[in-house]
């Protein structure tokens, strides 16, 4: 039994080192590069950023980051999923900012509910 568990989790680690590889953007120097092409989120916030969008759009098995970017170039407004995240981010800080208290009040999550179109949204 032991090492029934000892396999399966050994599986499971590979399984998410190779799941979290194919994530990463492709570029020189190991993902040393400056980001190219940011428009509403800076650099020292990006990454932290781009991990919450795929538990709150429900992206894991829509291809994760691959959902909006281009697959070999993250930095392309090729894909219209982009352009529409970059106006949804602007509009959560436009909310949360009314506030005044500079606490968030609002995520993508407070609509989305882990879903790419929110559950309140009619086709």
């Amino acid at each position: 039994m032991r090492t029934l568990l000892s396999t399966v989790a050994a599986v499971a680690l590979l399984g998410a080192m190779m799941f979290a590889q194919a994530q990463a953007p492709k570029g020189k120097g190991g993902g040393k590069n400056p980001p190219k092409n940011l428009k509403v989120l800076a650099p020292e916030n990006l990454m932290g950023t781009m991990q919450t969008f795929a538990p709150a759009l429900g992206l894991e098995d829509k291809g994760g980051c691959n959902y909006c970017h281009v697959a070999d170039d993250r930095s392309s407004d090729a894909k219209p999923e982009k352009v529409k995240a970059r106006m949804m981010i602007e509009m959560v800080r436009d909310i949360n900012a009314k506030f005044g208290d500079g606490n968030t009040h609002v995520t993508c999550y407070t609509c989305h509910r882990g879903s790419t179109l929110p559950p309140t949204t009619k086709e």
